[in-house]
């Protein structure tokens, strides 16, 4: 069942009876939010809620706006998260980890050679 039929298992995520503005947060209080977040048992259907409806601020699924964008780019062709997360991808087996997943949030650099064809 998609994710976003169905949004009953939101009622036993670890943050329901928290403060909403604890989840959107920077810095330090990330990472306390995502603490959180590895010890919820629907971490997974918030994330790919999350990826799937396009959340782009606050931690979701354990995963900051940073990263979830990052996975996005990584990923362009996906268009069913919950069966990406579900998968045998490498990247989709670290993100189902009880722990800060290792997304590469760098683009790639292109290294441009500049020749001086000045004369003198």
């Amino acid at each position: 069942m998609d994710v976003n039929e169905d949004q009953s298992w939101a009622a036993r995520a670890a943050c329901a009876n928290e403060p909403p503005d604890s989840l959107f947060v920077r810095g330090a209080a990330q990472r306390e939010a995502r603490v959180r977040c590895f010890r919820c048992e629907v971490r997974l259907q918030c994330l790919a809620d999350a990826l799937e409806s396009g959340a782009s601020f606050g931690v979701w699924g354990g995963l900051t706006e940073r990263e979830r964008r990052a996975l996005i780019r990584q990923y362009p062709n996906v268009t069913d998260w919950s069966g990406w997360i579900a998968s045998d991808d490498p990247s989709a087996a670290n993100i189902r980890e009880p722990s800060v997943p290792r997304i590469i949030t760098r683009t790639k650099r292109t290294v441009v050679e500049v020749i001086d064809v000045s004369v003198r």
